[in-house]
């Protein structure tokens, strides 16, 4: 049956279709997909290593150290070859890809149950107002004024509405219960690496401000008797985070919804968690702050608008090479960022640029990388977490392909009310449209406390 639904929904997606931002990169959903395990290369060429991916963690991480060790053997065998040996270049790539599979099927299964520990009590949130989300389901399924009274009435007085809104048409309104908007809130957390890594602000008006001050304050050294002339005071200065809204509109045939044993909860939860969280990834690295956050990138020395915060730009620290990173460039972002952000810094870049980083050594012919034997836990670049971030750029000329620093320091989320849903039967009949809105925004609140690494000498 849930394949006869997958396939229903497919077919009428395209009459409802939700207009979303082209991608460039096909590769850039990775991190986004419904947790699956991905397909991995059954062998390496010239390698022993395999990725049979079980789901089993320790099996995993047994795999994952298997691969690293024949990744530092190829690369040791190979030290004299050329840089554009074809051959041994793709047996890293292969490598590399099969490094980086098992990693991400780790962080992959480690989310997973984090998702379906949301409520904190084991395979499935627990229910805040049971009667409600089972009026609910019935009214996403049916709709009609009588289940939109039983959603009203369902909600007792002193019970937290933030996902509600009185406002309604005749045939269904903005209906959803307090579960849902803390769980889709809770999901997208995990899956979206930025709003994960971020510090996040829920807000109840419609926009939010942040002063700054320019901490000028004047002082001096004078003798016992001197004068005490007066000194400069701080000044300060506001700065709005806007709010842009974001939305999706799934659809399903009526008859579909009445005879499908689907469980609705989950079918539409995971919908809207897929696509807002690709949405708000691209937002919150490069979005322009036209109906979308201002995205970090955007912050960045010579990028567009970057002096729009009062403290200044975001500071580059240069790779040391034309066309690639090199572990001098590296190590100087670590330590041109301030010492009191370094208990929270990580890097940020894409699985592109970390297969390139994982060819680097240091002085004693250390590799900088090392990959995480603890599900759930990062790989580190010398010593310092990494966060994958499919939307960053790809290693090349002029590129900011990578961040370092304290993101929960550096980027504001701001969130306003929750997930809004809108049960539209009228707008394409036969077809029942399921209109899902949240408003979000975002923007650099500190903008000292991340370097960005550009691959330039």
């Amino acid at each position: 049956m849930k394949q006869i639904f997958r396939a229903a929904l497919s077919a009428v997606a395209a009459l409802c279709a939700v207009p979303t931002r082209a991608m460039d990169d096909s590769s850039k959903l990775d991190v986004f997909k419904a947790p699956t395990i991905p397909a991995m290369p059954r062998a390496i060429v010239g390698a022993t290593v395999r990725a049979d991916v079980t789901g089993d963690p320790k099996a995993m991480i047994a795999q994952l150290q298997s691969a690293h060790n024949e990744f530092k053997a190829t690369m040791e065998a190979n030290l004299g070859a050329k840089a554009d040996d074809t051959v041994v270049n793709d047996k890293l790539g292969k490598i590399n890809d099969t490094l980086s599979t098992i990693e991400a099927s780790l962080n992959e299964h480690t989310a997973k149950l984090a998702a379906a520990n949301l409520g904190g009590n084991g395979a499935a949130p627990a229910l805040a107002d049971p009667e409600y989300s089972t009026t609910f389901a019935s009214f996403v399924r049916e709709g009609g004024r009588n289940e939109e009274e039983k959603l009203k009435a369902a909600h007792r007085p002193g019970t937290p509405r933030a996902a509600m809104s009185e406002g309604s048409n005749t045939d269904g309104g903005y209906t959803t219960p307090i579960e849902w908007d803390r769980t889709i809130t809770g999901r997208l957390k995990l899956i979206s690496p930025i709003r994960q890594e971020a510090t996040v602000q829920s807000i109840s008006t419609a926009g939010f401000t942040k002063l700054f001050t320019d901490r000028a304050v004047g002082s001096g050294w004078l003798g016992e008797t001197a004068a005490r002339p007066a000194t400069s005071t701080p000044q300060f200065t506001s700065l709005a985070f806007g709010l842009g809204e974001i939305y999706a509109n799934a659809a399903a045939s009526q008859q579909l919804l009445d005879d499908s044993e689907i469980n609705i909860d989950s079918w539409l939860t995971g919908e809207i968690e897929t696509e807002f969280a690709r949405q708000e990834g691209i937002a919150h690295l490069s979005g322009d702050g036209t109906n979308k956050p201002f995205g970090i990138l955007t912050y960045v020395t010579d990028a567009a608008q970057a002096a729009r915060h009062p403290w200044g730009d975001i500071k580059v620290t240069n790779s040391g090479h034309a066309t690639l990173f090199t572990t001098d460039g590296l190590v100087t972002a670590v330590y041109e960022l301030p010492a009191m952000y370094e208990p929270n810094a990580k890097f940020f870049l894409n699985r592109s640029s970390l297969g390139a980083i994982r060819k680097l050594k240091d002085g004693q012919g250390n590799y900088i990388w090392q990959p995480t034997y603890v599900a759930g836990q990062p790989s580190t670049l010398i010593g310092r977490p990494v966060v994958d971030v499919p939307d960053m750029p790809n290693v090349g000329a002029g590129n900011i392909a990578a961040l370092f620093g304290d993101m929960r320091e550096t980027y504001l989320i701001v969130d306003r009310i929750g997930v809004r849903i809108l049960r539209d039967p009228y707008t394409n009949k036969p077809y029942i449209c399921f209109y899902v809105t949240k408003r979000t925004g975002g923007g650099v609140q500190n903008p000292d406390s991340m370097k960005a690494i550009k691959i330039s000498v």
